[in-house]
């Protein structure tokens, strides 16, 4: 067996990792990297694995990070089975039409520039026909439904809790070279307890011959859920009280959904004024539809709270508004009276949001709230770190709205969480290999299960190293 580890190696984007057993070669994911524009662009292209050599890819779960690439693949002549929750393959079809979408638009607009320059022209990688041709190539599969993947290995999905449709990956293998079995766990992204929306993640009781875990918290702890949702009362609470509007940027998929909901219960318990609260990302809206289609993987939480609310849905009272036209999106900038506005992408790097922070970046009133983990070099990461002008649309802003962080709200384990999943393992991995995180977060994980569980062989990888096994 071998391991190669094309993506999310010493960072946390770029998810893709390549299984070679028995003459036969499996990836785990096919994200897309996220980051400086023009390094995001030249690895997207380049870094791909062979398509034409790959037998079979199994998806964790539908954040692009893990699934961007997917198109590409195929496009460079992939045409083997895409294995995946339900959930995740519906999932799949919307973000992956998006991401074809804005990727179509951005190189029209550079195209723009560079034929006025006689420069060469650039071509998207990939387009939303290649979606369409990709999206035939998905299986979905039910958690802890055992699925023979290629002949002596079988597959199971194992809920991770981390979104909708997430999970662990557990490859059983017979192993040729060896003539043992060995089980290999790929973790995706490892949810936390006790997040709204979603059930918990499942611990891997029986353990695992060869461990890739995520390493995204894997040196900090976040508070606990309840805390936010009292820290997100406060925060609305004053930016009303100053007369401003709380903006706050969301990824689409997860997140959205979650803040949602957790609004919906403050509004509904009078915890918040009674204050227009809109959605303004068609993506959000989309998969939000897909939210509603897939009730079987509720926490027992929303599953009592739609059995006593008014409205019967969590994504949806009086006074949140879903607005998908581009009007509707620019009468926002005109509003006069104190809003929320949830808007993507969840980094700031594009999207309707822009607009928004551009309209309210320097009005001391307002307030931007930042949910989720932020790249480096990304718009959202410098105003988490307090830079007091940045660049939006190539125009300066000086910085006079609040700036926000909740890290309560996140879908990943923090340090704990991940020490726990391999805390409840009978059998403890003999290799462990620590990906999707940054260098700081990796090392100080991997030092930790060799300290506190006393694992031998864990290793961070390096982009492209590969280990025989």
């Amino acid at each position: 067996m071998n391991i190669t580890f094309h993506g999310a190696a010493g960072t946390v984007t770029g998810s893709q990792h390549l299984v070679e057993v028995n003459g036969r070669k499996i990836m785990l994911d096919c994200g897309l990297f996220q980051g400086k524009r023009k390094e995001a662009f030249e690895r997207n292209r380049h870094e791909c694995c062979p398509a034409g050599e790959i037998d079979c890819l199994v998806l964790s779960h539908a954040h692009i990070d893990h699934s961007g690439r997917i198109p590409c693949l195929v496009k460079n002549g992939f045409d083997g089975n895409i294995f995946c929750t339900s959930a995740t393959r519906d999932l799949c079809e919307v973000m992956l039409m998006d991401s074809a979408f804005i990727q179509e638009k951005d190189v029209e607009f550079v195209n723009r520039r560079r034929h006025k320059k006689g420069q060469r022209l650039f071509e998207p990688l990939y387009t939303r026909g290649d979606v369409t041709r990709a999206m035939q190539q998905f299986i979905g599969i039910g958690y802890n439904r055992r699925h023979q993947l290629l002949p002596g290995i079988h597959l199971t999905l194992v809920d991770a809790g981390h979104m909708l449709g997430s999970a662990h990956v557990l490859l059983d293998i017979d192993d040729n070279q060896t003539g043992r079995q060995r089980r290999l766990v790929f973790s995706g992204d490892i949810g936390r307890p006790g997040i709204p929306i979603i059930r918990d993640p499942v611990p891997i009781t029986d353990g695992a011959d060869i461990l890739i875990m995520e390493s995204t918290y894997g040196n900090r702890l976040h508070p606990p859920y309840p805390e936010s949702e009292r820290e997100m009362e406060r925060i609305v609470n004053d930016t009303v009280k100053r007369g401003g509007s709380l903006l706050i940027p969301a990824f689409a998929v997860g997140r959205t959904q979650q803040l949602v909901y957790t609004l919906h219960k403050l509004h509904s318990n009078g915890r918040i004024p009674d204050l227009p609260i809109f959605v303004d990302s068609p993506l959000a809206t989309r998969t939000t539809d897909i939210f509603r289609l897939h009730l079987e993987l509720y926490d027992a939480d929303v599953r009592e709270f739609l059995l006593t609310d008014d409205d019967n849905d969590p994504f949806g009272f009086g006074r949140l508004q879903y607005t998908m036209a581009v009007a509707q999106s620019k009468a926002l900038n005109s509003l006069k009276v104190p809003a929320i506005i949830i808007s993507a992408s969840g980094m700031l790097e594009g999207g309707r949001i822009l607009h928004h922070l551009r309209n309210r970046i320097s009005d001391s009133r307002n307030t931007i709230l930042i949910t989720g983990w932020q790249a480096p070099n990304t718009l959202g990461r410098r105003l988490v770190e307090g830079e007091q002008t940045v660049r939006i649309y190539g125009e300066e802003y000086p910085l006079r709205a609040r700036v926000e962080t909740l890290t309560g709200f996140s879908g990943h384990a923090d340090r704990e969480g991940l020490l726990a999943f391999v805390r409840n393992m009978n059998n403890r991995p003999r290799h462990t290999f620590v990906v999707h995180g940054e260098e700081e977060s990796s090392a100080s994980l991997a030092q930790a299960l060799r300290d506190e569980l006393n694992l031998d062989n864990v290793i961070v990888p390096e982009p492209l190293q590969s280990f025989p096994l």
